[in-house]
């Protein structure tokens, strides 16, 4: 397992250097003076521009300029935002919490409701009700997510005003950033209304962690369903029912934890999808994320900020692509045979 864990570090690696290679010729490719491109400073002085060249090697060769951009990126030094002249690194951190907190949130109501549906689809006998949960599943896949965002804001927020449209709180809330995670940080708030902030928060998280759940819901229903069906007509699960055990411990102890292997790899072959969805649900909701910090960076010319968005959402995917690899190849019998099979 740890050469094998190597290898996927060394493939991190590998795919990081290949994307910052891309950043880098798209750099010299935008339509302003590459200083600023890589700055971010739209008009630099002469020490500030003397600075910049030393910095990213500009009068060197191509190979030297790359060396320099690398080690400027991954040193923190993402420059200043073209528009606001803030550090874009700053800017990021300061945007990360709200995504993933929008992100973990929905992949929890994917995972409550998705993985006991796909059991109930699994077990039930009747073919109606199977029927009806393909079909509501196949649907829910289809919906185009912006379509299903815009629906739902129409009718929950603006007709039923049921729920708030837009933001990740009432401004009227002065809240502290400790975490950045809004759920955590009215609840850390040391106030009469922090209680009343918390129910603020949960009421603007609704509407934008459904619409980006609906599309890891559907695919955990339907592979749980399917992996769960192949294993109840596994050897080891008929002579479990044949010594008598009852039929929910042979589900909880022995059937589910060997379908929940697939929904893990799913969910890792999914995570490009559902961070482009993320990026389309946080621009509908206004919702404070990566997503939505990088659109307005690519509607205002900023083109710092689309560096380092582009960057730290695509390295977020390798990583967690990779990580989720690993622990699927970790607890799953089949795969370390095939694994040392190959060593």
């Amino acid at each position: 397992m740890w050469r094998y864990l190597f290898r996927r570090i060394n493939l991190f690696f590998a795919t990081s250097l290949v994307l910052l290679g891309v950043l880098f010729v798209a750099t010299g490719l935008f339509p302003v003076e590459k200083p600023t491109a890589l700055s971010g400073i739209t008009a630099p002085n002469a020490v500030q521009l003397e600075q910049i060249t030393h910095d990213y090697q500009l009068e060197s060769g191509s190979l030297n300029q790359f060396i320099a951009y690398i080690s400027q990126r991954l040193s923190g030094n993402l420059g200043v935002s073209v528009n606001s002249q803030q550090d874009v690194a700053a800017e990021l951190i300061s945007v990360l919490p709200a995504s993933f907190e929008l992100a973990f949130v929905a992949g929890l109501i994917a995972m409550v409701f998705g993985v006991p549906l796909g059991m109930f689809a699994a077990l039930t006998k009747n073919k109606l009700l199977q029927r009806l949960i393909l079909t509501l599943t196949l649907t829910g896949y289809s919906v185009p997510v912006f379509w299903l965002g815009l629906t739902l804001l129409l009718w929950f927020g603006v007709n039923l005003n049921w729920l708030p449209t837009s933001g990740q709180i009432n401004l009227l809330y002065d809240i502290p950033p400790v975490t950045g995670i809004m759920l955590i940080d009215t609840l850390l708030l040391d106030s009469n209304y922090a209680m009343a902030a918390f129910k603020d928060a949960v009421m603007h998280l609704i509407l934008p962690a459904i619409t980006l759940a609906v599309l890891p819901f559907t695919m955990v229903t339907r592979i749980t369903r399917q992996a769960l069906k192949t294993v109840m007509e596994q050897p080891y699960i008929r002579a479990a029912e044949a010594r008598g055990l009852r039929t929910s411990r042979i589900l909880i102890r022995h059937a589910l934890p060997n379908a929940l292997i697939p929904v893990l790899k799913s969910i890792g072959l999914m995570l490009g999808t559902f961070a482009s969805y993320g990026i389309i649900v946080e621009m509908i909701f206004s919702w404070p994320g990566v997503g939505n910090w990088l659109i307005s960076g690519i509607y205002q010319r900023d083109y710092t900020v689309i560096q380092a968005g582009i960057l730290s959402v695509s390295l977020l995917i390798i990583a967690m692509s990779i990580l989720i690899e690993f622990i699927h190849a970790a607890i799953n019998p089949v795969s370390r045979k095939e694994l040392y099979a190959s060593n």
